[in-house]
Parts: C-alpha cells; structure tokens; sequence
C-alpha cells in the first residue's frame, strides 16, 4: 500500500491498502479483545498499543500504513474510556508513538543496497532534532512507565518517542 514517487494516489492498489489496514489495524483490535474481558473481570490491566510518527503526521507513500496507524490512535484513546467509564478507572489503555527505527520492514525505503541511506531516510534524520534513527531499547522506558503504576492517572495517552521529529518545525 506504498505509493512510489512517479505514481499518485489514483494508482493506489485498494487490496495492498486493504491488507495492510487489516494487519496493522486489526493486528491491535484483536489482541485487545482477547484480552479485555480478563481485564474487566480483574477491574484492573493496562493496554499499550503500538502507533507510529505516520498518525499523527500523514508520511507520503505510506498511505495504508499512516491510515492504520491513526486509526490505532483513535481506537487507544476510545478504548481509555470504553474500559475505565464502563468497566473500571483502573483499566487503562495508551500508546506508544515511536519515530523512525530502521527495521527489516522499511530498510528498503531508508537505504540503497549499498548500505547508504537513501534521501528520504537523509530527509527524516534531518528532521529529527536528535540526529539519528531510534534504537528499539529507546522505547523500553516508556513501555514501563506506561506499564507501571507511575501512570497510574495515564489512560488515552499516545506516548510519542521520536527524536523531536514531531516538534521539529522549519
């Protein structure tokens, strides 16, 4: 569901962008429903889905991709209130936002087969005020705080971990 650089949105392949929605989208409402009824009897839990930098600012090419992972934001944040109005204020249900990793899945969108990065990953680190991709163990401390009673009064959060890439301004 990526559109490439010579292609528009006309020549978006609506099945790509279906699968992709389903995976990243229902990929979180599924576990979360196979979860939440433990949690609502328990009266207690938390939820961490995982969003991405492409919720909250629309990426180009990646319109399957951004449009899942609003939806996820969306769905966190209805979720926060579903379970704690319904169910119990100490079930909770956040997010974490993270920026741009270099991962397996992207690595052909951020580097040439050379290794180098291609513009648009050398676009996103210049956008980046900390200069650089996350490492995976960056996001670890948010999870746990997210996790852990020190949020306690944190329910419909999305935890953004990027760098500065959302703040970044020009």
């Amino acid at each position: 569901a990526t559109i490439a650089p010579v292609k528009t949105i006309l020549d978006l392949e609506v099945d790509a962008f279906r699968k992709v929605v389903d995976l990243n989208l229902f990929g979180t409402v599924l576990p979360t429903m196979a979860f939440v009824d433990v949690m609502a009897k328990n009266k207690k839990g938390v939820i961490v889905n995982f969003c991405s930098e492409s919720a909250l600012r629309p990426l180009t090419r990646v319109v399957g991709y951004g449009s899942a992972k609003a939806a996820i934001a969306n769905y966190t944040r209805y979720m926060a209130t579903e379970l704690a109005t319904k169910f119990s204020p100490e079930l909770r249900v956040n997010a974490i936002v993270p920026g741009f990793l270099l991962t397996n899945q992207n690595r052909a969108l951020l580097t040439n087969p050379d290794g180098s990065y291609t513009d648009r990953a050398k676009t996103i680190i210049a956008h980046t005020p900390c200069g650089r991709f996350a490492e995976p163990e960056e996001l670890f401390g948010t999870i746990h705080y997210l996790i852990s009673d020190a949020s306690s009064f944190v329910t419909g959060a999305l935890s953004v971990v990027d760098g500065g890439f959302d703040a970044f301004s020009i």
